[in-house]
């Protein structure tokens, strides 16, 4: 009965259904035992459909235009005939662990476009907001035809490293006038990117654009790129008039095309794919010591040691972590 669900599942991502591909990334994204375990088998008869598509993560500082971005960015490739999934991690409520954001409201036109898809996925608490299954949700839209996977982060922090382990190309969004954004800026947001590109550079932000510009150049020289054969390019544009961002889409496509010639892009998948499982390995590892009977039996006890200063926590830490070796 479950490998016909999951055939259902299958066939119909295939097919391009927009009701199951949906359906198909929330069972993926559901903590239900059964269903991970539906998930698991969905993903494995989809793999050999996947890999084809372009993976692109963008992210940027607060305000930098990110949605705006994204859908022009989005429009033109879907009026270029390529098919567009955007997957938008959007920060969750502590309490609900619900979507706070609603990016089909903030992309009005890509989200009624012919073959672009949005989706919007609660980061549930996981590291720098990243949600937990979007590496499962990116190939299954590649198995449903998509051309372009677009990983959107909230914002500049952790969430950034993991992103990058995921995408082929990691775009870094910054505003004009860059003297105080580029003080505050992380070196290792900017050693991740693959291109940084200034926006909102129009009207009377122009010139101040490509002071940042310069600025951010200087930069990316003091700091060893990601990859031997691509220096990481600074660009401007505006996502509001559409200014630099075919410049930006070339440049996602030579970089594609540069590490394809090298070898890079194959080895950088392979990576990714064991950087993948062992995520994985060690998300399973957290969920099954916390779930253990001695664990949930001794685990309030050191905590509240812990908080009332009785015990260190590198000795709870210890005790918790040999407990299993007494069985």
């Amino acid at each position: 009965m479950a490998e016909l669900k999951a055939k259902n599942y299958i066939d119909g991502v295939l097919s391009g259904d927009r009701r199951i591909l949906a359906k198909t990334i929330t069972l993926v994204e559901s903590r239900h035992p059964d269903h991970q375990l539906l998930a698991r088998q969905i993903l494995d008869g989809l793999l050999d459909r996947t890999g084809r598509a372009i993976r692109l993560g963008i992210t940027g500082v607060p305000g930098v235009g990110k949605s705006t971005f994204i859908e022009s960015l989005g429009m033109l490739l879907v009026e270029n005939g390529d098919r567009v999934a955007v997957l938008a991690v959007d920060p969750s409520s502590s309490r609900s662990r619900g979507s706070i954001l609603a990016d089909k409201t903030r992309m009005e036109r890509l989200a009624v476009a012919d073959g672009a898809f949005i989706r919007p996925s609660p980061s549930r608490g996981t590291l720098g907001g990243v949600a937990r299954m979007t590496r499962e949700t990116m190939l299954i839209c590649e198995a449903a035809g998509f051309d372009v996977i677009i990983v959107e982060t909230v914002g500049v922090g952790q969430s950034e490293t993991a992103v990058s382990s995921m995408v082929d190309f990691f775009l870094v969004l910054m505003l004009a006038g860059a003297g105080d954004e580029l003080q505050g800026i992380k070196k290792g947001v900017l050693e991740l990117a693959d291109a940084v590109a200034i926006n909102k550079a129009d009207g009377d932000n122009i010139e101040k654009a490509r002071k940042a510009r310069r600025q951010y150049e200087m930069a990316l020289q003091l700091l060893h790129p990601a990859s031997p054969s691509w220096a990481p390019p600074v660009l401007t544009c505006s996502a509001v008039t559409m200014e630099g961002i075919q410049v930006i889409w070339e440049t996602v496509l030579a970089h594609r095309l540069q590490l394809s010639k090298t070898g890079e892009l194959a080895d950088k998948r392979r990576h990714q794919a064991l950087h993948w499982m062992w995520a994985i390995l060690e998300e399973g590892l957290k969920e099954r010591f916390q779930r253990h009977p001695r664990i949930i039996q001794r685990l309030p006890v050191l905590c509240h040691q812990v908080e009332q200063g009785t015990l260190a926590p590198t000795v709870a830490a210890q005790e918790l972590l040999f407990l299993l070796d007494k069985e």
